[in-house]
């Protein structure tokens, strides 16, 4: 891992800038899930409105427990069992950024697996947004080639694309889970 690398990103989140960067599934757009004013820079560059949340990339299940109320039993299973990325709704969010969460409170979280993301995560040691990298409404980019011009020039620093290897280039399945361990599958 190219420390050099990371010690820029956490200089970007820690002033509230965006990045562009690779996650184990698509590249994506980020920023600290628990600043407020770098996440409507998120909202205003894909131009989507924000009433729509977004996903938080968390470095592993302890990350969870602090940025969510109560952790469904259901929860610890499903991301044992998974092989494939996954994010799951949980019912109520705690310590994020008001504009992360949805109107209801939930808040949708991924576990990563993927290299550079664990990393920056453990060192920055707080959630990131990771929303695809895209106009909202807009085709989801398979891969840094794709992402459009008006993206990259809108984020304060993108991860060298070296860093991109890993991903499966498809987004993650998303679950909802309630306090009383209810699943809905919002996406396969």
């Amino acid at each position: 891992m190219d420390i050099k690398i990371i010690q820029e990103a956490l200089s970007v989140l820690k002033a509230g800038g965006l990045l562009l960067y690779p996650t184990d599934t698509v590249w994506g757009i980020g920023c600290d899930a628990a600043n407020e004013k770098a996440v409507e820079k998120i909202y205003a560059l894909k131009q989507r409105a924000d009433s729509k949340s977004l996903i938080v990339l968390a470095d592993g299940i302890s990350m969870v427990e602090r940025y969510v109320q109560k952790v469904p039993d259901t929860a610890y299973m499903l991301i044992e069992v998974s092989d494939k990325p996954l994010t799951i709704i949980y019912p109520a969010a705690t310590g994020l950024a008001s504009n992360v969460a949805a109107a209801d409170g939930s808040v949708a979280i991924r576990i990563v697996n993927h290299p550079f993301c664990k990393e920056l995560l453990r060192q920055f040691k707080r959630p990131l947004v990771s929303t695809s990298a895209n106009i909202s409404d807009e085709k989801t980019p398979k891969n840094f080639a794709a992402i459009s011009d008006l993206i990259k020039q809108g984020v304060d620093y993108i991860v060298p694309t070296a860093m991109e290897q890993g991903a499966t280039q498809k987004p993650s399945s998303i679950i909802k889970l309630g306090l009383r361990n209810e699943i809905q599958i919002i996406r396969e």
